[in-house]
Order: C-alpha cells, then sequence, then structure tokens
C-alpha cells in the first residue's frame, strides 16, 4: 500500500510539472488578457513558462501585449499563435509571419493574422493587401506604451 501511495504521488509531481501546450477548449476557455470567450480557431495564440504554467489568448495581439507587459520578466517555453491557413493548428509563433490587414479582422480589432512561414504570409497579402511583419516586427508593432 505504501508503495502504491508513493508511485501515485510521484506521478502526479511529474504530470504537473509537464511543459507542454494545452488543447484549446473553443467556446469555453477565456483570453488571459481580455477575459473574452476563445471561439475563433484562426486568431488563437497561446503561451507555455518554463514552469509549465498555460496561459491562452483569443487573439494574437492579446498575446502580444501580454508578453510586452505582464510577462515582459517571464522566460517562456512555447510562444504559440494559430495558423489562419490551418485553423485550430498551432504554430511556433516565433518562426511564423504576420499579415496585418484590414482585410482580415482579427477579434480585438488589431486585423492580424498568422501564417506557418513567409511564402504563405505572402500569398495572403497578394489576396487581402496589407502588411507583413517577422515575430520581433510584430511586437515593435503592436507595442505597448508606458
Amino acid at each position: 500500500m505504501k508503495q502504491f501511495l508513493f508511485l501515485s504521488i510521484v506521478s502526479l509531481i511529474l504530470m504537473s510539472c509537464n511543459v507542454s501546450p494545452q488543447p484549446i477548449n473553443y467556446g469555453s476557455d477565456a483570453c488571459h488578457f481580455c477575459d473574452m470567450t476563445i471561439v475563433d480557431k484562426q486568431h488563437a495564440s497561446q503561451l507555455v513558462t518554463t514552469k509549465g504554467k498555460v496561459y491562452k489568448y483569443d487573439a494574437i495581439e492579446c498575446m502580444v501585449h501580454s508578453v510586452q507587459d505582464e510577462f515582459k520578466d517571464t522566460e517562456m517555453a512555447y510562444y504559440l499563435v494559430a495558423d489562419l491557413n490551418a485553423p485550430g493548428e498551432l504554430i511556433d509563433a516565433t518562426k511564423a509571419t504576420y499579415l496585418v490587414s484590414e482585410r482580415l479582422q482579427s477579434p480585438m480589432g488589431e486585423n492580424l493574422s498568422a501564417f506557418i512561414n513567409e511564402e504563405a504570409g505572402k500569398k495572403a497579402q497578394e489576396k487581402f493587401t496589407g502588411d507583413l511583419y517577422s515575430w520581433k516586427e510584430i511586437q515593435d508593432h503592436l507595442k505597448i506604451i508606458r
């Protein structure tokens, strides 16, 4: 019985230390930044700290503002954004290409969408117009002035 209890405790500890993304429960999870319900699979995003804490967002701009403010000194294991061309699929935000286009509305009004790579971003730009950004550039574009 003692061994079972010990193994159960060790298992719980190991599971609680899991540093990985979590599925977004569309229609029920709330955005960490603005508290809106996450429903848009094309613009959702997620942060995972190196300690395994997960934060979900209804829009990429909410995640960027959260990184700039609340988490500016927090080490992250994952920065993830939805690929507009693959709704619900989260990709590495640091490698994505971003398009700001008035013809592609995002939940919080920044008209910001992400794409798996620059080629996909350029194709979307041809169709929707707008400006392309890298991860660093989109952070500068959305900089919070304080």
